[in-house]
């Protein structure tokens, strides 16, 4: 079996990977940058899959470059325009946080990506943390991509997947903890740098994530 995953280098994907790999598939794992603020986050990406490929695994992983098209998103403060909030999340911190569309554009690359190489799945690992405050992470938003997708492929027919997007992330760091996810190489902080922030909003969700499974995030010991 083969799918194309969506691989930032945060938490939810990186569990998502060692979920499938867990079942049987074979994954092609796609980085996006994006201009993205925090792209220390594909550095995790790259670390994640060597350390699996070095391990036996079979991922094959691609990083696309889609840094041309950030200067017509906004000005997101994942993009450098606006300061990362440092609070939980509310409607105006994902608001600042938005990049328009970006989930919709990854989804069409990875999608096109899937048909050319005779792929059937792509696998995107939304969660219900994320749609109750991003548009294009709402559980409407991906059946409706899902379709989407099915029509545009029909040659060669692609099926979105989100198993996530009924969990919450504590939920998923539990399964990683089962899945033995080296949770240490893995990257969620808006601001990049060397070490997290742990008071942007994914960085707070995330402590409160590991705190609920009676745990400690590595990256903050």
């Amino acid at each position: 079996m083969k799918a194309v995953l969506i691989l930032s280098g945060g938490l939810d994907s990186t569990v998502l990977l060692y979920d499938l790999l867990s079942r049987g598939y074979s994954v092609h794992a796609l980085t996006f940058n994006y201009g993205q603020r925090h792209s220390r986050e594909i550095e995790s990406a790259v670390a994640i899959t060597l350390n699996l490929v070095d391990s036996g695994a079979h991922v094959l992983h691609r990083v696309i470059d889609l840094r041309n098209i950030s200067k017509y998103l906004g000005d997101s403060a994942l993009l450098g325009g606006q300061i990362v909030p440092e609070c939980h999340y509310t409607e105006a911190a994902a608001k600042q946080t938005v990049v328009p569309n970006r989930n919709m554009i990854m989804l069409a690359v990875a999608a096109g990506y899937a048909e050319a190489n005779f792929i059937p799945e792509v696998y995107y690992a939304a969660h219900a943390g994320d749609w109750a405050i991003y548009p294009d992470c709402r559980k409407d938003f991906t059946e409706q991509m899902a379709e989407a997708i099915k029509l545009a492929t029909s040659w060669n027919p692609v099926e979105l997947k989100t198993p996530f997007v009924s969990l919450t992330k504590d939920l998923i760091v539990k399964r990683g903890i089962e899945l033995k996810v080296p949770f240490e190489l893995t990257w969620s902080c808006y601001n990049g740098g060397a070490v997290p922030c742990g008071k942007c909003p994914t960085c707070v969700e995330r402590i409160e994530a590991f705190e609920k499974n009676g745990a400690i995030d590595p990256c903050l010991k």
